[in-house]
C-alpha cells in the first residue's frame, strides 16, 4: 500500500505495508518490566458458575490483566506522569502522525559527579545527540540506544540504573522541537534521583508554559534492521483516561 505524503514544501513516498512496529509485546510472566514491579499476570476468570478459559472447559477465553502501565512495556505519558494535575494522555495527544527521527547513540560513560550524575552512570549527553542528529529534526525523535540486543524485549530494569539523559541534552531536544521522545530506555532521568525529575521537567517545560501536546514513550525496541534516518511515526495508544497508556509505535520510512 504506497502513499504520497506532502509535508510543508516537500512530497515523500512510503509504503504503508513495510511499518516497523517498535513496542514490546505485554506477556504473561514475562516482558520487559522497571520500577520494582512484579510481572505482568494474565489469568482467566475462574468463578463456581464460570471458566475464562477453553482449554480448561469454558464456552470462551475471559481473562483478566493486571498490569502497570509506567512499569510494563512500551508506553506513553503526559506531563501528568509528574503534575498534581490529573492530565490524561489522551488529551495531549490529538493527532497520531508524525514526522520521526531515528538515531543510533551509544551512551558515554560520566567521569565525575555533577548534580544528580555519579561517577560511572550511563549518561546520553548533548554532544551525542547533536553528532547523531547532523542538523536533522522532525516532530518526534527517536532513539535506539547501544547495545541493541533482543533482551531488551524481556529485562527487569530495576536497580540497574539505566542509561539516562542529562540536562543539557533534554534542553538540547527541546530547543530543537521535537514534541515526541521515543526511547528503549524506562526513564528519561536517573533510576534514583531524589524525586527531582529534572529531565522530565525540562522536556515538559514546567518553569513555564507547559508542552501539553509533548509525549514521552519508553521502552520501546528498534530492531538492528531498522535503519536510522526519517520516518513517518504513527503513535498509537491504549484509550487509558490516565497519564500514561500501553502504545504501539509504527514506523515507516520516507523516500
Amino acid at each position: 500500500m504506497k502513499a504520497s505524503i506532502t509535508i510543508g514544501q516537500r512530497t515523500y513516498q512510503t509504503d504503508l505495508g513495510l511499518g516497523h512496529d517498535l513496542s514490546i509485546p505485554l506477556r504473561h510472566g514475562k516482558g520487559v518490566r522497571a520500577w520494582y514491579v512484579d510481572p505482568i499476570e494474565i489469568t482467566p476468570v475462574r468463578t463456581a458458575q464460570f471458566t475464562g478459559s477453553v482449554a480448561e472447559g469454558g464456552a470462551v477465553n475471559f481473562r483478566n490483566i493486571f498490569f502497570n502501565p509506567h512499569g510494563h512495556g512500551t508506553h506513553t505519558e503526559s506531563y501528568g506522569h509528574i503534575d498534581r494535575e490529573v492530565y490524561s494522555v489522551n488529551r495531549a495527544l490529538d493527532r497520531y502522525f508524525f514526522t520521526a527521527l531515528l538515531i543510533t547513540v551509544r551512551p558515554e560513560t560520566a567521569a565525575a559527579d555533577t548534580g544528580v550524575t555519579r561517577i560511572g552512570d550511563r549518561i546520553i549527553t548533548q554532544r551525542i545527540l547533536e553528532e547523531q542528529a547532523d542538523g536533522h529534526t522532525a516532530d518526534a525523535l527517536i532513539l535506539r540506544t547501544l547495545p541493541n540486543d533482543d533482551e531488551k524485549k524481556d529485562i527487569n530494569y530495576s536497580d540497574t540504573n539505566p542509561a539516562y539523559f542529562t540536562t543539557e541534552a533534554m534542553q538540547w531536544i527541546v530547543s530543537n522541537g521535537f514534541e515526541h521522545l521515543l526511547i528503549d530506555l524506562p526513564s528519561v532521568d536517573r533510576e534514583s534521583d531524589g524525586g527531582l525529575l529534572q529531565t522530565h521537567r525540562i522536556f515538559w517545560n514546567f518553569s513555564g508554559d507547559k508542552r501539553s501536546k509533548a509525549t514521552i514513550t519508553e521502552m520501546v525496541f528498534v530492531p538492528k534492521v531498522v535503519n536510522d534516518g526519517f520516518y513517518l511515526l504513527n503513535l498509537q495508544t491504549a484509550p487509558f483516561e490516565n497519564d500514561a497508556t500501553p502504545s504501539r509505535p509504527v514506523i515507516y520510512p520516507l523516500i
